[in-house]
């Protein structure tokens, strides 16, 4: 079988706290140590989408209007659902899976990640995934 879930490729979660969010695979595990077998990925996602800027907004609220929140997470390959596209976001470095294991190291890999998020959503690049889904 085709290995399709690669890291880069933006996915959409189905399940649990940030379903119908946007998230980039991270890392992925097929094979589960410590008594999981089943296959996951770790992602990093957008829990609050950037809002809609326009032309009479003056700097300091562009700057508001563009900031994102974003999401560390193990998910279960069964719980998202992949796209066609690919984020070249680099967040090897930054986002490990042994930033899981504590709550500072998650939220400072949260931070990190939040900071490479919003400098590609004012570049301009990859607005599909800086936008809502449309129910």
């Amino acid at each position: 079988m085709v290995k399709f879930l690669k890291p880069g490729k933006a996915v959409i979660l189905l399940q649990g706290r940030y379903a119908g969010r946007k998230a980039v695979i991270v890392k992925c595990f097929d094979d589960g140590p410590q008594g999981r077998s089943y296959g996951r990925c770790l992602v990093a996602g957008i829990a609050k989408y950037p809002a809609k800027i326009i032309r009479k907004d003056s700097e300091k609220k562009r700057a508001k209007k563009s900031r994102v929140k974003v999401f560390v997470k193990m998910v279960n390959y069964k719980h998202i659902m992949p796209t066609r596209y690919t984020l070249d976001v680099d967040l090897k470095e930054v986002v490990t899976p042994d930033c899981l294991q504590t709550r500072d190291k998650k939220v400072t890999a949260a931070k990190e990640a939040k900071a490479r998020f919003e400098e590609r959503f004012k570049s301009g690049k990859n607005r599909w995934f800086f936008t809502k889904l449309r129910f």
